[in-house]
């Protein structure tokens, strides 16, 4: 059972934002959301505090900080932080209205369907992985390089940098996707006691979102009631259309963490092979340089998958930025190894 105060301060301090990017939002449509957003909150705060008999109500440092970002940069930049303060409707910045070939989803199968992935985050995710780790031992190679360091030493301070490097992007990808999914769990949870509590006020909000799309209220509402008559699809459906979670994708900080160290390794230990094989100080060298060069090729090209830009540009300003990044590098280590020696 939720707590009646903390309840009544949520839904209160709710209520408070929806008039502030209500009257930010120059939709007149999506503003007319969030003021009925904000009705449907105060009337809920009043259900609360008729158990918690609260005392006036002021908005956190934080619920402030919030709304001055929105009155000055639009609600639409800010929606990051107006879903981490657990407001709803936000859906509507990332969907059209409703048009032929584009309709509302009236299961909950359908539900953000448009919206998921084929995996792509995933491989791309890798690509980038690869690539800070190419980049980063690269660049590190060839500063020691100018330095004029031996082949032992590339060696061993490039083993190092390979399992810092991976260390670092595993630890950072755990403590992000822990956290993302630590706020994640907390609004849903809190959307599943609200449903609750007031199923027929969630309903209707999810309606009013629906609206705002495009589709009349009526058929908002009709279709709102059809996938809220299962309480289990109903909390999956809010959380997808009000909060604009996936509850089935919410990530794993291990699978991330381990993820991100694999990709950063196999892009930092590439450069590195000519000197595991204890190739002579100048050839290790230049086969370092000639596998780097097509390896940052070879995502360049991948990377354009993405962009939907020319592979063989792709490619080739990947070599580029690859290029000045070692140069750049190679050009301190001479420095240093001058003042140094």
């Amino acid at each position: 059972m939720s707590n009646p105060h903390d309840s009544w301060y949520h839904e209160r301090e709710s209520a408070w934002l929806y008039r502030v990017v209500a009257a930010k939002e120059p939709d007149a449509r999506r503003s007319q959301l969030f003021t009925s957003l904000a009705a449907a909150a105060e009337a809920q705060a009043e259900h609360w505090a008729a158990l918690a008999h609260p005392g006036p109500f002021e908005p956190r440092l934080r619920a402030r900080i919030v709304a001055a970002l929105v009155r000055l940069l639009g609600p639409q930049k800010l929606k990051p932080a107006l879903a981490a303060m657990k407001l709803r409707g936000l859906s509507v910045y990332g969907s059209g209205p409703a048009l032929e070939g584009h309709t509302m989803p009236v299961s909950v199968q359908e539900v953000g369907k448009r919206h998921r992935g084929v995996g792509g985050n995933n491989l791309r995710a890798a690509v980038f992985g690869v690539n800070d780790g190419l980049v980063s031992n690269a660049s590190l190679i060839l500063g020691l390089a100018g330095a004029g360091a031996s082949g032992q030493t590339i060696l061993m301070t490039g083993m190092a940098g390979l399992l810092a490097g991976s260390l670092s992007m595993a630890s950072g990808e755990y403590v992000s996707v822990r956290s993302q999914r630590e706020m994640f769990e907390y609004q849903i949870g809190l959307e599943r006691d609200e449903l609750e509590e007031y199923p027929a006020e969630e309903a209707e909000e999810l309606a009013l979102i629906y609206h705002a799309r495009g589709i009349e209220l009526d058929q908002a509402r009709a279709i709102a009631t059809r996938l809220m008559a299962n309480p289990e699809h109903a909390l999956d459906t809010l959380a997808r259309e009000e909060l604009g979670l996936n509850p089935d994708e919410l990530g794993s900080p291990w699978g991330a963490a381990i993820f991100s160290f694999l990709a950063f390794a196999t892009g930092a230990l590439l450069p590195l092979v000519p000197y595991l094989l204890h190739l002579v100080a100048g050839t290790a060298l230049v086969v370092a340089l000639a596998i780097a060069g097509c390896a940052l090729f070879g995502v360049g090209l991948a990377l354009s998958l993405f962009s939907g830009r020319s592979a063989w540009l792709g490619g080739l300003r990947m070599l580029l930025i690859g290029a000045a990044a070692g140069g750049c590098t190679w050009m301190l280590g001479r420095l240093m190894g001058s003042v140094l020696a």
